[in-house]
């Protein structure tokens, strides 16, 4: 089996030592983003972006880096997908097609984490090996950006933390880690 629009078979995916993660924060009603940016910024769930994240290669789109405040990411490759041959800055890979990122983000010997937006979380969900998902308890009002359904046939849950609350916003949030079941 092939991926829509790609070279790279799920069976060449899956024989590769480097994982390939994803990791978002999801609402209620899996929204991710709202004009351009994240609906909410929970300083948990920051840190254990930046904690999962540091020293692994990330792939993104191209409107997910320009919403990132200060540019590329420290201490990990940035990779950004984009069709414009002449989009540049500083820090950053570009690549025309996420077969392309993939096979760069190969040459690390460290997982890969996939950062988003919306339609680079469609074309992986089905290549992924696991799921990083902080789910907040709330609905992004105005949200134009959304994740893709989880499928429980598809996905085991591995661990998942209790509602917390952010002491600055005052939303519930909470950690679940999914890995693609075997078979």
């Amino acid at each position: 089996m092939t991926l829509k629009n790609s070279k790279i078979s799920v069976a060449h995916i899956f024989s590769m030592q480097n994982k390939i993660n994803i990791i978002v924060s999801v609402d209620r009603n899996h929204a991710i983003g709202r004009q351009g940016d994240m609906p909410y910024h929970i300083s948990p769930d920051l840190k254990r972006f930046k904690a999962l994240t540091m020293g692994c290669p990330v792939v993104m789109g191209r409107k997910t880096f320009e919403s990132l405040p200060k540019g590329a990411l420290p201490g990990r490759r940035n990779i950004v997908i984009t069709r414009d041959a002449s989009y540049s800055a500083s820090n950053i890979e570009t690549v025309s097609s996420l077969d392309k990122a993939i096979e760069l983000a190969q040459q690390a010997d460290s997982d890969i984490f996939i950062i988003g937006g919306g339609e680079i979380y469609r074309q992986t969900m089905g290549i992924a090996d696991n799921l990083f998902i902080t789910y907040i308890d709330d609905a992004a009002e105005g949200a134009d950006t959304f994740f893709p359904e989880i499928d429980s046939n598809v996905w085991d849950v591995t661990e998942s933390s209790p509602f917390e609350v952010d002491e600055r916003s005052g939303l519930k949030y909470k950690f679940v880690n999914y890995t693609r079941k075997l078979g």
